[in-house]
């Protein structure tokens, strides 16, 4: 069984650890990538990340994740608010698909309490820090077994 879980990232999350440490902290986003190797490795499960400032690269990550990848966790970022596009690309994908958001985005402008991707969502972390990725992780490892 394919085991590979695709992690993917959105606008300005390659800044991360460096844009707004207040509201995003200081990990990195290599330090995303480094943590959730080690605990997909102790759950069986390959880790794939990416980020993409473009949101027809993100589309084409959803798209090749069809034959390649077993779930997709996602924080879209900026385009969470925006993407149709987004939303129709995972809509097309037949995995689990988990949306996380580094900071609690209800606690934020109004713009941000709505989320496309949501719609499609199996589940949603919020405001965990970039330990909602480790945590999406293991609860894509329950949704796979």
């Amino acid at each position: 069984m394919n085991r590979r879980i695709y992690i993917l990232n959105g606008p300005n999350l390659n800044l991360l650890g460096k844009r707004q440490p207040e509201i995003y902290g200081h990990d990195t986003l290599a330090d995303v990538e480094r943590d959730c190797a080690a605990l997909g490795a102790e759950l069986g499960l390959e880790t794939a990340l990416f980020q993409s400032n473009h949101e027809g690269g993100i589309i084409d990550r959803i798209h090749e994740a069809r034959d390649q990848a077993a779930g997709i966790i996602i924080n879209p970022a900026a385009y969470t608010h925006t993407s149709v596009a987004i939303l129709d690309a995972l809509n097309a994908f037949d995995g689990p698909v988990l949306e996380v958001h580094i900071s609690n985005v209800h606690k934020r402008e109004s713009f941000r309490h709505h989320s496309y991707v949501s719609l499609r969502a199996d589940g949603v972390i919020a405001g965990f820090g970039v330990q909602g990725y480790t945590l999406a992780l293991r609860r894509m490892a329950t949704l796979l077994a």
